[in-house]
Protein backbone atom coordinates (compact mmCIF):
# COMPACT_ATOMS: atom_id res chain seq x y z
CA UNK A 1 0.00 0.00 0.00
CA UNK A 2 2.77 2.47 0.82
CA UNK A 3 4.40 1.93 -2.58
CA UNK A 4 1.48 3.61 -4.35
CA UNK A 5 1.64 6.79 -2.25
CA UNK A 6 3.21 9.64 -4.16
CA UNK A 7 6.16 11.19 -2.35
CA UNK A 8 5.54 14.90 -3.12
CA UNK A 9 6.48 16.20 0.31
CA UNK A 10 10.17 15.27 0.11
CA UNK A 11 11.60 17.78 -2.33
CA UNK A 12 15.09 19.17 -1.84
CA UNK A 13 15.30 22.89 -1.21
CA UNK A 14 16.08 24.87 -4.36
CA UNK A 15 19.61 26.31 -4.21
CA UNK A 16 20.59 29.91 -4.85
CA UNK A 17 22.45 28.85 -7.99
CA UNK A 18 21.67 25.87 -10.21
CA UNK A 19 22.82 24.60 -13.61
CA UNK A 20 21.34 21.97 -15.94
CA UNK A 21 24.81 21.00 -17.23
CA UNK A 22 26.03 17.85 -15.41
CA UNK A 23 29.66 19.01 -15.81
CA UNK A 24 29.01 22.17 -13.78
CA UNK A 25 29.80 22.36 -10.07
CA UNK A 26 26.33 23.91 -9.59
CA UNK A 27 24.51 20.82 -10.92
CA UNK A 28 22.35 18.91 -8.38
CA UNK A 29 20.85 15.71 -9.81
CA UNK A 30 18.30 15.24 -7.00
CA UNK A 31 16.54 18.48 -7.89
CA UNK A 32 16.00 17.46 -11.52
CA UNK A 33 13.90 14.48 -10.43
CA UNK A 34 11.12 17.07 -9.96
CA UNK A 35 9.69 19.62 -12.39
CA UNK A 36 11.19 23.09 -11.83
CA UNK A 37 10.01 26.47 -13.06
CA UNK A 38 12.00 29.71 -13.42
CA UNK A 39 10.54 33.21 -13.60
CA UNK A 40 12.54 36.20 -14.78
CA UNK A 41 10.88 39.56 -14.07
CA UNK A 42 7.54 37.82 -13.48
CA UNK A 43 7.55 35.92 -16.78
CA UNK A 44 8.12 32.16 -16.82
CA UNK A 45 11.07 31.04 -18.95
CA UNK A 46 11.44 27.55 -20.39
CA UNK A 47 14.95 27.92 -21.90
CA UNK A 48 17.05 28.57 -18.78
CA UNK A 49 20.39 26.72 -18.61
CA UNK A 50 21.59 28.22 -15.31
CA UNK A 51 20.32 30.72 -12.75
CA UNK A 52 21.45 32.66 -9.68
CA UNK A 53 18.75 34.16 -7.46
CA UNK A 54 20.99 36.34 -5.24
CA UNK A 55 22.82 37.92 -8.18
CA UNK A 56 19.64 38.23 -10.29
CA UNK A 57 20.56 36.55 -13.58
CA UNK A 58 19.73 33.60 -15.79
CA UNK A 59 21.71 32.12 -18.66
CA UNK A 60 19.95 31.04 -21.84
CA UNK A 61 21.29 29.54 -25.09
CA UNK A 62 22.12 32.06 -27.81
CA UNK A 63 20.26 30.67 -30.84
CA UNK A 64 22.23 27.93 -32.63
CA UNK A 65 25.72 29.24 -31.78
CA UNK A 66 28.14 26.71 -30.30
CA UNK A 67 31.48 27.14 -28.58
CA UNK A 68 34.63 25.24 -29.61
CA UNK A 69 33.63 22.27 -27.42
CA UNK A 70 30.20 21.96 -29.06
CA UNK A 71 28.30 23.43 -26.11
CA UNK A 72 25.73 26.20 -26.71
CA UNK A 73 26.87 29.78 -26.18
CA UNK A 74 25.00 31.32 -23.27
CA UNK A 75 23.62 34.84 -22.90
CA UNK A 76 23.11 36.35 -19.45
CA UNK A 77 19.78 38.07 -18.79
CA UNK A 78 19.41 40.14 -15.62
CA UNK A 79 16.37 40.82 -13.47
CA UNK A 80 14.36 39.38 -10.61
CA UNK A 81 14.73 35.60 -10.57
CA UNK A 82 12.31 33.17 -8.92
CA UNK A 83 12.73 29.38 -8.83
CA UNK A 84 9.84 27.11 -7.88
CA UNK A 85 8.55 23.56 -8.10
CA UNK A 86 5.59 23.02 -10.41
Amino acid sequence: MNDTVKNDTVRPELPDRLSVNPRSKHYVAAIFEHDIGIKLNGKERFDVEEYCISEGWVKVAAAKALDRRGQPLLMTLKGTVEAFYR
